[in-house]
């Protein structure tokens, strides 16, 4: 049985969170998607074999084993016609994932910093933000694995976004849904919550070092002590 994540751990200076999953419902929709495009190339896939082999990592990683596995020529026009198919279907019925504004005013009320961290490119998470009405937010502080050299499983979009706001790694606490997220979190010895809102299982995040959450509000505290600086 996972263990169940604390409140909000009051030595933590910035809360990570990725996109796709966490803030906004779209894990229903991208996996669907994927899969009809990777059978249409030639790959058949069901969407949950999409969320075993990609949840949570870049978009490069999906393009390069989508033009790998499939039978029929594919070209920087798939990964193209799948951002569009993604917008569209995401801004027919955008949402954020439940209690998303009830934990981003708890930290504000708190004082602690937070940012977005996420696979997707920056044209994604800003439609996505814009959409939920969660793009002000977050302002500038959104990363994308478009700044790094490597993206999730790999620490690097992690460590870049801490240091880009001037926090220890150790002072840094990750939310993420995917497995992969949760290991780039670890390689970067973060601590990270594993988020299960979505349609992630708890037993694919049993080694999020913080344990896991079914629901974002179990993050709040309610003794009402600042953890800013």
């Amino acid at each position: 049985m996972n263990p169940r994540a604390q409140a909000l751990p009051h030595d933590v200076r910035l809360v990570i969170f990725d996109c796709d999953g966490v803030l906004v419902d779209t894990e229903r929709i991208g996996p669907e998607i994927v899969a009809a495009m990777a059978t249409e190339a030639g790959w058949p896939l069901t969407a949950d074999e999409v969320r075993r082999r990609f949840l949570g990592r870049p978009e490069t990683y999906l393009y390069d084993e989508i033009r790998g596995h499939a039978t029929v020529p594919v070209g920087p026009e798939w990964l193209i016609r799948y951002r569009a198919r993604v917008r569209d279907a995401f801004a027919a019925r955008p949402r954020t994932m439940p209690g998303v504004t009830e934990l981003l005013d708890h930290l504000d009320a708190r004082g602690v910093p937070y940012c977005v961290a996420s696979s997707g490119s920056h044209e994604r998470i800003a439609h996505s933000l814009s959409l939920t009405g969660l793009q002000s937010r977050f302002g500038e502080r959104v990363f994308s694995a478009d700044d790094v050299h490597a993206g999730k499983p790999a620490p690097d979009l992690f460590l870049y976004a801490a240091r880009v706001l001037g926090h220890l790694p150790r002072h840094c606490l990750v939310v993420e849904d995917s497995p992969a997220g949760v290991d780039a979190a670890l390689a970067a010895s973060m601590r990270v919550v594993g988020y299960t809102g979505g349609p992630t299982a708890a037993s694919a995040l049993a080694h999020a070092n913080a344990g896991v959450v079914e629901e974002l509000t179990h993050l709040i505290d309610t003794d009402g002590e600042s953890g800013g600086e």
